[in-house]
């Protein structure tokens, strides 16, 4: 151990600080998430969510007070780039080692987990990860299971054993193998005995899965993993180097695409939408030239029917990704959308083929039968999820399969590789491990055996129940201020993904900000949007659809209140007053509903109205017939887009709080119109209370109207709480007899 932390990484940074570390030195449990956060910040050495870390120590029990041996280990569904203390599974070990007896093999091994919470050393309940065994049984204080690339290429080479071999003889090193085992208390014992067989042994790779490395203190299991990482790197770009071959195969695709992001803003909705069929999701897309590389090869097709090796990436990837051929140098972008409409129709009859060749009686139900990753020629890689973490999150899973799979080619030998691939543990197993050029993938079966374990399943029901807008985006145009910024904040609590537009773009980031902290900056984007530019409407469309994939509501808060120069021409005003706030909505309407159609899913969009649409008054003509416009335009438009699209308006009175049509000169104005007391020196929000104020007494209710009031109607027909309500307008007046319809 102590030649392997002397030496220098190629790759990797050796990020390990002794004077950070001697400080949690007289908490263990500290360094370990020092550890763990040290190895998470690197994707090359393990996924989000994937790999586990344990330490063995000793604690006083709570209730002896006399020492106990404990192990800590990372709790069911953590990551290990921002798992905290608290995120650790802490368990007595004498209490671990004491299943070892009582274990009844293989076909019960999942009745293990059961005595894991029964383990858990004094108060601490955090669930145990299925590895908890891995570690345990493991006779090393401080253990690391990690899945880099470079160690998953060997895992999953139809040669990996030989080249470990190899590996082993060039670098001094003595690392086993073992061969294919779901993890489990199985694989712990399958562990353990390897251990014990192979004498000196310093690490373990899991054919088809991932590497296991160990210290005898933390900073040693730290820098043990990060240079059998770099030495199993340098020992596969070797081979890239040496083999002087194309990767996967060479182009098969050679052309490039002109304008690249207007074809993907094309096809996104597209996509989406069929890939959502059984529940809505997110989308992200990757264009590196990782995904490009692949995506373009001659080899990608049969690679992505293949499918993934380890299980952390298959989890996210599905059993396969969903290869979309097209060549823009032959083909026309329509034909793309033909074949995704095509390809789709397919992939979900085979995942049901899938699902029904494998399922026992006692088998969860069959979930999405879609993708989660689509990978087209010349753009690249399209990740779908439940929300924009998790879509991001899905592509990056599978460039790391990408490179896995590029690893395994690299390793590849003239002669071929043994009958018998070395992941094979049993021999009945053979006949369901595939190979492609020295890749070897998950078989379908252990696949299903993952996918729909009985385990996975008890994890996904722990999932916190999903909240109203979640796995939709919604479009609030005029999100800077009033009503908009407080609907815009309100999506974000409920869930959904937000796109904040308004004129004013530096407030729309504002309000972006804002809403980030309710939810995360990945949920949220700001874009300028001037109602009266055409350009500007379609610039915001395309970038909340390149960010997300589409979007499922638009919501429009935006209007003016014309306060002119008294010298300014009546049809001036009028013009630019029914332009705004009539032919922009129509105009927007018709951009996004480009999108929605596209999509092909249930949509809402949400105008804004007003009291004044039925309510005349002296000196407001232009503004109360646009909103009389915008009334009808409402019920024109539900039926024009209708029955995909609804269309709903909200008719408020007179909002003052918070308000952009009311900056203090118009205040001022209006109290003094109604001989109301005011002095000075009152901040304008003073000077806004009291005209609500004298404005709510004017209604049944004498409650006045907020911004939240309306957010909440907009929010009521935006969702699915109003599904089957369009061409409405609701009030939020507080109860105005002489806006009662007519």
């Amino acid at each position: 151990m102590s030649e392997i932390s002397t030496k220098e990484t190629t790759f990797l940074q050796n990020l390990w600080d002794d004077r950070e570390a001697a400080k949690l030195e007289s908490t263990p449990l500290e360094l370990l998430r020092y550890r763990s956060n040290l190895l998470g910040e690197d994707l090359r050495i393990t996924n989000f969510g994937g790999g586990n870390k344990s330490s063995k120590f000793e604690l006083a029990d709570p209730l002896t007070g006399q020492s106990q041996r404990v192990m800590a280990a990372k709790g069911s569904g953590g990551d290990l780039r921002s798992i905290g203390t608290t995120g650790f599974a802490v368990l007595y070990l004498d209490k671990l080692e004491a299943l070892i007896p009582r274990y009844r093999g293989e076909a019960h091994e999942d009745e293990m987990v059961g005595f894991y919470p029964l383990c858990a050393f004094g108060e601490n309940r955090v669930a145990a990860s299925i590895d908890t065994a891995l570690h345990a049984f493991l006779p090393f204080p401080h253990v690391d299971h990690l899945h880099p690339d470079w160690a998953i290429a060997l895992a999953a080479s139809a040669n990996g054993k030989a080249k470990l071999e190899q590996f082993n003889r060039k670098y001094g090193r003595r690392i086993a193998w073992v061969p294919w085992q779901r993890p489990g208390f199985e694989l712990a014992l399958m562990l353990r005995k390897a251990v014990e067989d192979t004498p000196g042994c310093d690490g373990i790779i899991l054919g088809g899965h991932g590497l296991f490395t160990w210290g005898t203190t933390q900073r040693d299991c730290y820098v043990n993993s990060i240079k059998t990482i770099d030495q199993m790197g340098e020992f596969i770009e070797e081979h890239v180097a040496r083999g002087n071959r194309p990767k996967f195969g060479g182009p098969a695709v050679t052309a490039v695409v002109a304008d690249r992001d207007s074809t993907i803003a094309e096809l996104f909705p597209h996509l989406r939408g069929a890939v959502s069929s059984n529940r809505r999701v997110i989308g992200h897309f990757d264009g590196s030239e990782d995904a490009l590389t692949f995506a373009n090869s001659k080899w990608a097709a049969g690679l992505c029917e293949m499918g993934t090796s380890c299980p952390d990436h298959f989890l996210r990837t599905r059993i396969s990704p969903m290869f979309i051929p097209w060549d823009p140098s032959k083909d026309e972008t329509p034909k793309i959308r033909e074949r995704i409409a095509e390809r789709i129709t397919k992939y979900r009859q085979d995942y049901a083929a899938y699902y029904h060749a494998f399922a026992e009686p006692g088998s969860p139900a069959l979930r999405d039968s879609n993708p989660s990753v689509v990978v087209i020629p010349a753009l690249g890689l399209f990740g779908f999820g439940k929300d924009k973490r998790e879509a991001r999150i899905t592509t990056e899973f599978f460039v790391n399969a990408i490179h896995v799979m590029a690893g395994a080619n690299a390793l590849e030998d003239e002669g071929g590789h043994d009958k018998v691939l070395p992941q094979v543990r049993r021999a009945h197993q053979a006949q369901e491990f595939k190979t492609f050029h020295n890749y070897v993938a998950l078989p379908r079966l252990e696949a299903f055996r993952i996918e729909y374990w009985g385990l996975e399943e008890a994890k996904l029901q722990r999932m916190p129940p999903e909240k109203e807008f979640s796995r939709k985006v919604v479009v609030v145009v005029g999100g800077a201020s009033g009503i908009g910024r407080e609907v815009a904040l309100q999506i974000a609590k409920r869930g959904g993904h937000l796109v904040v537009a308004d004129a004013n773009g530096a407030a729309a980031q504002e309000t972006a900000t804002e809403a980030a902290k309710l939810s995360t900056k990945e949920m949220v984007q700001s874009a300028p949007l001037d109602l009266t530019s055409r350009g500007t409407i379609a610039a915001a469309v395309r970038a909340a659809v390149l960010q997300f994939g589409g979007f499922d509501s638009v919501i429009n808060t935006a209007a003016i209140f014309p306060t002119p120069d008294p010298s300014t021409p009546a049809e001036t005003v009028w013009s630019k007053t029914l332009h705004i706030n009539v032919t922009s909505n129509f105009v927007l309407a018709q951009e996004t509903a480009k999108v929605l159609k596209a999509q092909n899913l249930p949509a809402s969009i949400v105008l804004t109205s007003s009291a004044n649409a039925v309510v005349p008054k002296a000196g407001s003509e232009a503004y109360d017939v646009s909103k009389a416009g915008i009334n009808h335009l409402i019920r024109e438009l539900a039926i024009g887009l209708g029955p995909l699209v609804r269309v709903n308006g909200i008719a408020p009175a007179t909002v003052v709080a918070g308000s952009s049509m009311f900056p203090r000169e118009r205040v001022i104005v209006s109290l003094q119109k109604y001989k109301i007391a005011f002095d000075e020196k009152e901040s304008t929000e003073e000077l806004r209370n009291k005209l609500a104020e004298f404005y709510a007494q004017r209604t049944i209710t004498r409650r006045p109207i907020l911004a939240i009031d309306n957010a909440n109607a907009i929010c009521f027909l935006a969702g699915d709480q109003s599904a089957k309500t369009t061409g409405h307008v609701i009030p939020v007046d507080g109860g105005l007899p002489e806006a009662f319809l007519r």
